[in-house]
């Protein structure tokens, strides 16, 4: 397999797993290097993307990362699943449409596994479920091309602490719009990683 897999046990603090992203990028485009999948947790960090605006901070007194991937603001920490990626494009004879359809249907894929039932909503990029006649969003979509080799990824909700939302419009919504994995339906997500990697491998025809 050309493309690494790296699972991290301990959390990764965002400022060093996007530095050693963007030093594999560099890497990867000049052929030095396999591509890379890496699945991990970070330490509790509040991201901002390349669209997200000031007044979706809720709470000044949070410590904001402006980052370079697309999307708004988000906040990672214990029990979120991140999905790295840097994959070269060039080799294949991908879009970024393409891509961004391929890590929903990863998604999607992957919770119906769990039988839990997920959709992609093109006005707000994300996975979303609805239950009781309520719609709210269980994973994060956010990727930032260069050189034609796509980075960053996604990340799922499994058992996160939710009240951090409270602080910031999280992805531009309303806090209460945000949900993980045991709200939904409280099972063993122990297989969701390999799964994960499964489909999304199948997806970018790998």
């Amino acid at each position: 397999m050309n493309i690494q897999i790296k699972k991290s046990i301990k959390p990764i603090k965002y400022t060093f797993a996007i530095q050693q992203m963007e030093e594999r990028l560099e890497a990867i485009s000049v052929g030095k290097k396999k591509e890379l999948i890496w699945i991990l947790e970070h330490h509790d960090v509040y991201t901002g993307g390349t669209s997200f605006k000031e007044n979706e901070i809720l709470d000044k007194s949070i410590n904001l990362i402006k980052t370079n991937r697309g999307g708004k603001i988000t906040f990672h920490g214990k029990g979120q699943l991140v999905f790295y990626f840097v994959i070269d494009l060039r080799k294949r004879k991908i879009n970024i449409r393409y891509l961004i359809s391929s890590i929903e249907k990863t998604i999607i894929d992957t919770l119906s596994y769990f039988k839990i039932k997920t959709f992609a909503d093109r006005k707000n990029i994300g996975i979303w479920v609805r239950n009781k006649k309520k719609v709210k969003k269980v994973a994060a979509i956010g990727i930032k091309v260069k050189k034609w080799i796509a980075y960053h990824g996604f990340a799922i909700n499994i058992s996160n602490d939710l009240k951090k939302y409270d602080k910031i419009n999280p992805c531009g919504l309303d806090s209460k719009k945000i949900t993980n994995l045991y709200k939904i339906k409280k099972q063993n997500y122990k297989k969701i990683k390999n799964k994960l990697i499964e489909s999304f491998l199948i997806n970018i025809k790998n």
